[in-house]
C-alpha cells in the first residue's frame, strides 16, 4: 500500500457542528420569567447602548480599550441560579458573574491595587483566537502590565438571560486547579458584555507546529505528550470529559509548559453510570469512531482517542485524519488502522448508525508501517492504545502515563524551553490569516 498523501490543512477547519449543545443548553437564566435588563452601567442606561464602533471587537484595527471596574460595588451571596420555569427568580447576568467571581481564588487574579475604582484596567492588544462560544483577546493590565486572555462571552443572540454553555464552562474551571489546565482568574463585565479573564499563553500546539524557527526535540516532544495526558488524567479524575481535544484548544507558553484550553463543549459525567450526551461534539478531525457511529453514552474514553490523534499529530507536524465529513472521516481512519471488526470492537454492529455508515470493503491495519519512521516502538504502541477501536480497550490517560514510552524509553521528557526564542506568537489564527495570505498572492501572481 501506498503512503497515505494527506492534503494541505484547510483555511477554516471543519467544526461539523461541534459547537452542538446537549439537551438542556437551550435553558437561559430568566428573572420572574422576563428577560433581564442589558449589562450596561447606570450611565449607560441614561445614555443608551454604546455605538457600534465602540464596542469591543466591532474594529480589528483600533479596538479601545475596555472599561472594567477593578473592583465590583457589590456582590451578592453565590448560589447556583435556577430555572424561573419553577416558579423561583434567577440571577441577572450581571449578578450570575459577580457570584461567579467570588468563587476564583483571589490569590490569582491579576488585580490592579484596590485605590483603582474605575479605569481601564485591561487594553486589548489583538485577537488571538476564538473559542467554542465567544472571542479570545490578548490584553496588557494597564496598572501591571500584566498580559491575561479576555475571552468574550457571546451575548449579542441571547436576549433571554446568560447562557448556560458560558455558565457552565465557568463553574467547570473554578473546580479545576492544575498545572496543565489554563486558569481562570475572575468574570469582568463591561458595557453589555461578559468577559472570562484568563492566564495568558503565548503559543497553541497547531500554532507552533506550523513555525519553521524551532525544531522539537524528541524529549520535547515527549514532555508535551506527558503534559497533555496529565491534564486530561486530572480532568477525568475529577469527573469532567473535555470533549474538543484539538491543537488550538492545547496551549503553550515559552517555558514549555502545556495547558488544557476551551472548556465550552466540557461536560461532568458520572463514573458509575453512563450518562447519554450529544455526539455531535470534538472537532471532526478528532472525533473518535464511536461518536461517528452515533454513539450517545460514552466517557473519558472520548478524550482518549483526541489524544492519540494529537500525540501522532506531535511526530508529523499535522492532523492525521482529515476528513471532510463523518463518512469521509470514518474511510480516512479504515484507511490507516483498518476497517472495525467484532474481534477488534465488541458490539460496534449494535451502534444506532452502523448499518448506515458500514465499510463496504474490509480493509487491513496499516498503522505502524505508515508511521514507524517517525515513531519509535514503545511510541507505536501507545498511540496504537490511545486510538483503539473499542472505548472499553482503550487506555485510559493514568495508565498511558505508566507506558514504557514514558517510563522506559530514552530520552527522558524535556520542555520545550527553547519556544522562548522564538519571534512573535503561534496561533491557529495567525497560521489560518498567513496561510490565506499565501493563497491569495498565489491566486493574483504577485
Amino acid at each position: 500500500m501506498s503512503p497515505v498523501e494527506w492534503p494541505e490543512v484547510p483555511s477554516k477547519r471543519t467544526r461539523d457542528e461541534a459547537v452542538a449543545s446537549d439537551r438542556d443548553d437551550q435553558l437561559r437564566v430568566e428573572v420572574n420569567g422576563r428577560a433581564p435588563p442589558p449589562l450596561w452601567s447606570p450611565a449607560q442606561r441614561r445614555l443608551g447602548p454604546p455605538p457600534e464602533s465602540q464596542r469591543p471587537g466591532t474594529n480589528n484595527h483600533q479596538i479601545p480599550p475596555l472599561q472594567f471596574p477593578a473592583r465590583h460595588d457589590s456582590l451578592v451571596p453565590p448560589h447556583s441560579p435556577r430555572s424561573a420555569k419553577n416558579g423561583d427568580a434567577a440571577l441577572t447576568p450581571v449578578q450570575l458573574a459577580r457570584t461567579l467571581e467570588q468563587d476564583v481564588n483571589p490569590a490569582t487574579r491579576p488585580f490592579s491595587p484596590s485605590t483603582t475604582t474605575r479605569k481601564e484596567l485591561y487594553a486589548i492588544v489583538s485577537q488571538v483566537g476564538e473559542g467554542t462560544f465567544g472571542k479570545v483577546y490578548k490584553a496588557r493590565n494597564t496598572v501591571t502590565n500584566v498580559h491575561v486572555a479576555l475571552k468574550r462571552i457571546r451575548m449579542e443572540a441571547e436576549r433571554d438571560g446568560f447562557p448556560v454553555t458560558a455558565m457552565r464552562e465557568i463553574k467547570l474551571l473554578q473546580s479545576l486547579r492544575h498545572q496543565n489546565i489554563v486558569r481562570l482568574y475572575e468574570m469582568m463585565v463591561s458595557n453589555g458584555s461578559v468577559h472570562m479573564v484568563f492566564e495568558y499563553m503565548d503559543h497553541d500546539l497547531t500554532g507552533v507546529l506550523s513555525q519553521t524557527q524551532f525544531s522539537f526535540s524528541e524529549a520535547n516532544l515527549k514532555s508535551l505528550c506527558s503534559q497533555m495526558l496529565a491534564g486530561l488524567a486530572y480532568l477525568h479524575h475529577k469527573g469532567v470529559i473535555h470533549r474538543d481535544i484539538k491543537g488550538s484548544n492545547i496551549l503553550i507558553n515559552n517555558r514549555g509548559e502545556l495547558k488544557l484550553g476551551d472548556f465550552g463543549l466540557a461536560r461532568f459525567y458520572h463514573k458509575r453510570r453512563r450518562a447519554d450526551y450529544t455526539n455531535r461534539v470534538i472537532t471532526l478531525w478528532y472525533r473518535p469512531p464511536e461518536l461517528l457511529f452515533g454513539a450517545t453514552v460514552y466517557g473519558p474514553e472520548v478524550d482518549m482517542w483526541s489524544a492519540g490523534c494529537i500525540m501522532l499529530e506531535l511526530y508529523t507536524k499535522k492532523p492525521i485524519f482529515q476528513g471532510n465529513d463523518e463518512i469521509h472521516q470514518l474511510d480516512v481512519i479504515y484507511r490507516i488502522i483498518g476497517t472495525p471488526t467484532a474481534e477488534r470492537w465488541a458490539g460496534v454492529t449494535e451502534l444506532p448508525w452502523y448499518e448506515l455508515v458500514k465499510p463496504k470493503d474490509a480493509i487491513p491495519d496499516h498503522f505502524r508501517e505508515l508511521f514507524q519512521k517517525w515513531l519509535s516502538p514503545a511510541a507505536l504502541d501507545l498511540a496504537e492504545q490511545l486510538l483503539a477501536y473499542d472505548p472499553a480497550r482503550r487506555v485510559t490517560a493514568l495508565q498511558a502515563l505508566e507506558a514504557p514510552y514514558f517510563k522506559d524509553e530514552p530520552p527522558s521528557p524535556e520542555l520545550p524551553v527553547g519556544l522562548s526564542t522564538l519571534e512573535g506568537e503561534w496561533h491557529e489564527l495567525e497560521t489560518k490569516r498567513e496561510r490565506a495570505k499565501k493563497r491569495r498572492k498565489l491566486e493574483t501572481g504577485m
